[in-house]
């Protein structure tokens, strides 16, 4: 395997770490040919900012392109791949794949911000992006395989073996009839197109990740954020993308804080070290400083043991989905929140984030939640609990926050993802004694704000005085949802109580 590889008009590190990353592998390849230039003035005549593309840096990446296409052809090599310098591959495999194929044109498909990869379903009259029904099903794994569309980018690998690959390029004037603009992806399309060579995007195997486009303002800064949005995302699908130590220098991770609260509080099951890990992962990613909280383990609990706590349930209560009674996960789950709340009021801490550790979080979420935290300082009200994630149930009305762009009322909700918590919102909870008539802790929320459904449970506390919101958008999100590949419940699947404690059955 040869290395073709050209770099030029940088503002940044990249001349500095290409050239020790390949001092420590050029052993390791067949031959390395390289154009590393430090360029001064350090963007073309034609740019006003480092991710402008103006058609004088169309020109040069073009000729790069072909000049890579025309090398690797008169090289006689069998494939040339086409990998952008901001592709993270997470899968070993990834190219032993894509030659496997045999396709004269083959992408792994990779995972960016939101609904963005690397290929299009559709292509408008004037050469624009067209959304199709075919795209979601591709991308979101609903359907499997290596699937012809009529553009691939960012990571491509043509089959130089096969003799359709000669007619492709990346030059506009080599291609009959060429309408389109100046653009290399867009030509390389239409000219596979008006030659009969099929392109193909590959999702049979989870290849890795691309950082989204820059726009023409935004700064080389917001790329840094992305990458946190791609690791972020990457722990919880595989695991960290390793830092190697021969780049640690370039990238050191950021000074931790808590975000303007007093404190962040992480629950964790001490037989969960897979999830502490990959929320320390991330913690680390985000610069959060997060106080691990050893959850209350369902499995450890029995009957005796609550009721020597002096723990009774809330009379006739019925999970409202499965028509169950509480689970002893529910009460360890209950019981880990509960220890956190008495922690707010014992060091009498102003404001906190209460975290679950099987969370996704939202892209940006330090700034996001900064922003929040703005929003509610300006409040001409004083709040109790704010969500950040939970499952809002559609039938729920919720008007916004008058004021505020960001904050609804919130209404009946499941979930404990996290959560803001003042030390008004810590004494509101535990003064309504909520051991002595336990239920799960999502239905006691909501409970406590006034807006839950069940008249019978309710009437059990008073008040129901809690000033609760939720960021809208949320912040958070589960890692994994009911029924999909790696979800796992820990108060679900755990023993349920049999029967009432001796203290309950005499209120019975």
């Amino acid at each position: 395997m040869s290395l073709w590889i050209r770099s030029d008009h940088n503002e940044d590190n990249t001349l500095k770490i290409l050239r020790l990353w390949l001092s420590s592998v050029e052993r390791l390849y067949h031959s390395i040919n390289t154009e590393l230039r430090s360029s001064n003035p350090k963007r073309f005549i034609d740019e006003s900012s480092p991710t402008q593309w103006s058609p004088l840096r169309f020109d040069h990446l073009i000729k790069l392109k072909e000049e890579a296409l025309v090398y690797a052809r008169h090289a006689w090599a069998d494939f040339i791949w086409f990998l952008d310098a901001d592709v993270l591959l997470t899968n070993m495999d990834t190219l032993k794949d894509m030659v496997a194929r045999d396709l004269t044109v083959s992408s792994p498909m990779l995972r960016s911000d939101g609904l963005y990869s690397n290929f299009w379903c559709g292509m408008t009259e004037s050469f624009y992006y067209k959304r199709t029904e075919d795209y979601k099903p591709i991308l979101q794994l609903e359907r499997i395989g290596c699937f012809e569309v009529p553009m691939v980018h960012t990571a491509v690998l043509i089959n130089l073996r096969h003799q359709a690959s000669q007619n492709l390029t990346f030059v506009a004037s080599k291609v009959p009839y060429y309408s389109g603009p100046k653009d290399d992806i867009i030509t390389f399309a239409l000219a596979a197109k008006h030659f009969g060579v099929p392109l193909h995007i590959c999702n049979e195997a989870s290849y890795g990740y691309f950082t989204l486009p820059l726009e023409e303002n935004q700064s080389l800064i917001f790329d840094e954020a992305q990458l946190v949005n791609i690791r972020l995302e990457a722990i919880v699908d595989h695991g960290d993308l390793a830092l190697s130590e021969l780049m640690a220098p370039f990238a050191p991770p950021p000074e931790r804080d808590t975000l303007g609260l007093d404190k962040i509080f992480m629950i964790n099951l001490k037989r969960r070290p897979d999830r502490r890990l990959k929320m320390m992962q991330c913690f680390n990613q985000l610069g959060i400083e997060a106080i691990n909280v050893e959850a209350v383990d369902g499995r450890q609990l029995n009957e005796s043991l609550l009721e020597s706590m002096g723990i009774r349930m809330l009379p006739n209560y019925e999970d409202p989905y499965h028509k169950r009674p509480l689970t002893m996960g529910e009460i360890g789950c209950f019981l880990s929140h509960y220890k956190v709340w008495q922690k707010v009021v014992e060091d009498n801490l102003g404001q906190v984030l209460v975290l679950e550790d099987d969370i996704r979080f939202e892209n940006f979420f330090r700034s996001k939640l900064t922003h929040l935290m703005a929003e509610l300082s300006s409040l001409d009200f004083s709040w109790d609990l704010v969500y950040v994630g939970r499952k809002k149930l559609q039938s729920e009305d919720e008007p916004p926050v008058q004021t505020s762009k960001n904050l609804v009322w919130v209404g009946y909700s499941y979930w404990t993802l996290g959560y803001l918590l003042s030390q008004s919102g810590a004494r509101k909870l535990l003064a309504a004694q909520p051991l002595s008539k336990l239920l799960p802790v999502d239905e006691y929320l909501p409970i406590m704000f006034d807006r839950h459904p069940e008249l019978k449970w309710k009437e059990h506390f008073e008040p129901r005085d809690l000033v609760a919101l939720s960021a809208q958008p949320l912040l958070l999100y589960p890692t994994h949802y009911t029924g999909e590949p790696g979800y796992v419940s820990d108060t679900e699947d755990s023993s349920r109580i049999p029967t009432a404690p001796q203290s309950l059955r005499d209120d019975l």
